[in-house]
């Protein structure tokens, strides 16, 4: 019985591949919308449960599965916000012909900014990120994360008023 409840035997970990990887492959990709994107965040998530297979109970893997790779998408998200956010420093710093004190000013709002954004909730930084980084509109939100729009414009709007306390007049 014991034999069964380790995650770190082979049979077992193809047991859970086989039952739970469609599954976790179509809830990614119907929340990032890109099939690329899901199969590698599906990856990512049994990669990880292999390597803490000892402190990851049988019964509870498949909640551990869909939990890292829903944190891997979020931190993508942020990822490419961070990236975005650099491109437009660059393109900034030309313009100002890399003024050091403007530099030093992006480089201070960019730091605040990445604050603000992960001190949100997890709801509400998926939201915020899928609509301001992604474009996404309210409804396809909703529908990605099947809840309603009005939940949606919820978590935005608690988004918003939390950013533009940590941010002040920065926003």
């Amino acid at each position: 019985m014991d034999q069964l409840q380790s995650v770190c035997s082979e049979k077992n970990y193809e047991i859970l591949y086989d039952k739970y990887s469609n599954s976790l492959y179509s809830f990614m990709y119907f929340r990032c919308g890109n099939a690329d994107q899901a199969a590698d965040l599906v990856q990512e998530a049994y990669i990880k449960l292999w390597k803490n297979c000892a402190k990851v109970v049988f019964e509870k893997a498949k909640s551990y599965l869909y939990t890292v790779a829903g944190n891997r998408f979020l931190n993508e998200i942020a990822h490419e916000k961070v990236k975005l956010s650099y491109q437009t420093v660059e393109y900034h710093t030309d313009r100002n012909y890399e003024n050091p004190e403007y530099v030093l000013e992006e480089k201070e709002y960019m730091n605040t900014l990445e604050i603000a954004i992960s001190s949100l909730t997890t709801a509400q930084r998926e939201v915020f990120l899928l609509n301001r980084i992604e474009g996404k509109k309210y409804k396809e939100i909703a529908e990605m994360l099947q809840i309603s729009v009005k939940a949606v414009e919820k978590r935005m709007h608690l988004a918003l008023i939390k950013l533009r306390e940590t941010l002040g007049d920065k926003i």
